[in-house]
């Protein structure tokens, strides 16, 4: 029922719309800096979820088994290169570059339309027991990664 909320798959990238609101604008009118991390963090977090990832059920494992897992942002590297506006429909786009042992390499981008406004790398790092963890066969199966590294 909430499909088109998490967005879709196309062609190994995962695709999200997001409407820019007065709320997301700075007093010029063009979607304020900060904004973008949290489009992007939707795109990541529904890209996990129709992946079969869910971080609701990542937290639920945490608590009641104790060896529960998470993924958390290591470091971002961050390209605004046009802005985006109010009223404005962007899609978030996210897919998976490299696996290396506990993190996970993604690339991202926010277009309007086929104009590419801003880029980022994220890499993302595969968290247990408040450790870096190798990632599990079962999740890398899930973000393909054995295709990709």
């Amino acid at each position: 029922m909430t499909a088109h909320l998490d967005g879709e798959i196309r062609d190994g990238r995962h695709h999200m719309q997001v409407r820019v609101y007065y709320e997301d604008t700075d007093f010029s009118g063009i979607v304020y800096h900060a904004n973008y991390l949290r489009y992007m963090e939707r795109g990541r977090t529904n890209h996990l979820r129709l992946m079969g990832a869910e971080q609701q059920a990542l937290f639920d494992q945490v608590e009641t088994e104790g060896a529960g897992f998470a993924f958390v942002v290591r470091s971002m590297h961050l390209d605004f290169l046009k802005p985006a506006r109010m009223d404005d429909v962007l899609d978030v786009v996210t897919w998976p570059v490299a696996v290396k042992g506990a993190s996970i390499m993604l690339a991202q981008e926010v277009r309007r339309g086929e104009e590419v406004l801003v880029k980022a790398e994220v890499r993302v790092a595969f968290i247990s027991g408040g450790r870096a963890q190798p990632i599990p066969k079962s999740i890398r199966a899930l973000m393909k990664a054995d295709l990709i590294s």
